[in-house]
């Protein structure tokens, strides 16, 4: 049955957009939930003794409550769960009996609940699109999709150090069962929280089924799980609009949204890549699809930068997590104009394709792991061919790494850290590329008091670090959590700004299973890009498609939208919380600004993702409790 949209949210003119608050808070507090406090302008969805639970910002169409015969229990779902009533039926079933993995294998990304005599569980999506964090208060455990409200709650702050490790370290899973702030526990995706049976305490426990498939099993899972979670999305919209660069992840799922009904894609394009082949691949494939209207967007005609649009943080999209897409804002308000016009409440995008098609450097650490030394020597030379580097250091990194456990490794990077003149310096080559870890170009921007607090994160990862892990594993995982992070942040900026719920389905759970659970040096090729998507999607998109190897390079756009907004951007830098903290020394971002402006070669990386944390912290400075919470009558036990 297809929906309307946009599913929440009011579409406005620019400037007066409507703020959209979106996530789902819950509690199993002792004493039947007896708390004084509950989220401001939320929905309850279930109030039973033991348990309460409230949406802000979902459709009722997008919090399902069901039941399965003969079952003592509910399963609720709050987001994107594609699941039929048999689907959901059988998955309530098997965790009645104890077994979570039937709920987590649901089609879609989605907050997943479960109520049964063996227990209450609460379970996010794989890749961390939909992520759970919790928190004890008032003698028990909340816990929510934001990690803000909960900090709210508890009235508990950012925490710099986490955000300082995120700026400055690669390879370190920086939040581990922390997050961003200060005493707000995270759920790592892949696990569930079990809740004890009075509500007082509260266990993270992985429920990943350690599967492993060789490539062409997992080309057939991911055949099956893709198509399921294209065609379920456009089966059950209304009018849909999606990505379409032309390459091929956001391709692959704009064929086989076409297969199944009408969709209007868009192309944006620009000055810098109006000679790539984006635009030309894009035609082609809306040329050969009748279900698929093309529109091409050119920003020189919006005059549309990056950087546009931050000279007033109180003004934007208020996200859970520092938001990339902020510094993006007027070239995604000229790409998303068209399905705006269209009607369309869900776009579709590509965003995570590179991830789970894709591999990190490290795979060649752990083809070396594997015992298929010889592969890797080869692999690795062609590789630092590639990159027109000396093949030499990369076949010593290769080896270096491989004689390096892991926990060792994060326990050299904060050692080296933590010195009082650091010797460290960013990994930016091919060979630093193979490494377990490794300092960003950021690092170099930390005050003495930085390196130390950023050391103590790294400190504490080694020490529950997984000595069996490998590096490609390692940094596969890190890779998926943050694109999945800045994906639910795009989502939440569309809600907004657009009235457009984003979708990703590369990052949905099953497609996300089905491509880990092969081998990282399994999934590529040294000779083939993305083979994967080659074996999956034969058939159902264009050979021709799928033979793409051009990517295009959007580093000069960058390049002149801080030159266009570099005195707003300096006044970010120079006003910077974590510089004020003693944290960072804004003097050589400050002149990797003005490098870049120039149109130098400079971090660009960095400076956006410095930007856009600056600007995440002013707009929490103007957030507190009351933002999110208001007193409400205790309840008596039931």
């Amino acid at each position: 049955m297809r929906q309307p949209g946009p599913p929440t949210g009011v579409l406005r003119g620019h400037g007066e957009e409507a703020e959209v608050e979106r996530f789902v808070v819950g509690t199993g507090t002792v004493g039947a939930n007896a708390s004084g406090v509950r989220p401001r302008s939320a929905r309850e969805v279930v109030a039973v003794p033991g348990l309460r639970l409230w949406a802000a910002g979902y459709g009722r169409e997008e919090t399902v409550v069901s039941g399965a015969p003969g079952v003592d229990g509910q399963l609720v779902t709050a987001g994107n769960c594609l699941a039929t009533i048999a689907e959901r039926r059988d998955a309530l079933r098997a965790a009645a009996e104890g077994e979570a993995e039937g709920v987590r294998r649901l089609p879609g990304s989605f907050l997943a609940l479960v109520n049964t005599r063996s227990g209450l569980w609460v379970l996010g999506d794989r890749a961390g699109v939909v992520p759970v964090y919790w928190v004890r208060h008032d003698e028990g455990i909340w816990w929510s999709t934001s990690a803000a409200v909960l900090a709210a709650l508890v009235r508990t702050a950012p925490d710099p150090a986490v955000l300082l490790a995120e700026l400055t370290v690669t390879g370190v899973d920086v939040q581990g069962k922390g997050s961003r702030f200060e005493g707000v526990r995270r759920v790592p995706p892949g696990c569930v929280l079990v809740l004890e049976g009075d509500g007082s305490g509260a266990a993270a426990i992985p429920v990943r089924d350690g599967s492993r498939y060789s490539a062409a099993e997992g080309a057939r899972r991911l055949r099956e799980a893709l198509t399921l979670a294209v065609e379920r999305r456009v089966e059950r919209a209304g009018p849909i609009s999606a990505d379409l660069s032309g390459g091929v992840d956001s391709g692959s799922v704009v064929a086989l949204a076409a297969r199944t009904g009408p969709i209007l894609a868009a192309t944006y394009t620009d000055g810098h890549m109006a000679e790539s082949d984006d635009v030309r691949y894009a035609r082609r494939l809306a040329a050969t699809t009748d279900t698929l209207t093309h529109r091409i967007v050119d920003g020189r005609e919006e005059r549309a930068a990056h950087f546009d649009g931050l000279r007033d943080p109180g003004a934007l999209p208020m996200t859970d997590t520092p938001a990339l897409t902020l510094a993006l804002l007027a070239i995604k308000d000229a790409q998303m104009a068209p399905a705006v016009a269209h009607g369309s409440g869900h776009h579709l995008t590509g965003r995570g394709g590179d991830n789970v098609l894709g591999a990190a450097p490290g795979h060649l650490v752990d083809l070396v792991l594997a015992g298929r030394r010889g592969e890797a020597v080869r692999r690795a030379a062609r590789y630092a061919r590639a990159r027109n580097a000396a093949v030499l250091p990369v076949w010593r990194r290769l080896h270096r790494t491989t004689r390096t456990r892991y926990p060792v490794a994060l326990e050299q990077l904060a050692t080296a850290l933590a010195a009082p003149v650091s010797p460290v310096r960013p990994g930016t080559d091919a060979a630093a590329n193979l490494a377990w870890c490794a300092t960003t170009a950021p690092a170099a921007w930390l005050t003495g008091n930085g390196r130390r607090a950023v050391a103590e994160v790294v400190a504490a990862r080694a020490a529950v670090a997984d000595p069996g892990a490998g590096p490609g594993e390692v940094q596969d995982r890190l890779a998926l959590e943050f694109m999945a992070t800045s994906h639910a942040a795009f989502d939440l900026v569309g809600r907004e700004r657009w009235g457009l719920a984003i979708h990703a389905p590369f990052l949905d759970t099953p497609v996300v299973d089905a491509c880990m659970a092969i081998a990282s040096h399994d999934r590529v090729h040294p000779d083939v890009y993305k083979p994967l998507a080659r074996a999956a999607l034969h058939g159902l998109v264009p050979e021709w498609l799928l033979h793409r190897r051009t990517k295009t390079d959007f580093s000069a756009g960058l390049h002149d939208g801080l030159a266009r907004n570099e005195p707003v951007l300096r006044r970010i830098l120079v006003s910077s919380q974590l510089a004020g903290a003693g944290l960072i020394d804004p003097r050589p971002a400050l002149a990797a600004l003005a490098a870049a402006a120039a149109g130098a070669p400079a971090s660009l990386g960095a400076l956006h993702a410095l930007i856009v944390t600056e600007v995440w912290l002013t707009q929490l400075a103007t957030r507190n409790r009351a933002t999110w919470w208001e007193n409400a009558p205790r309840r008596s036990p039931a």
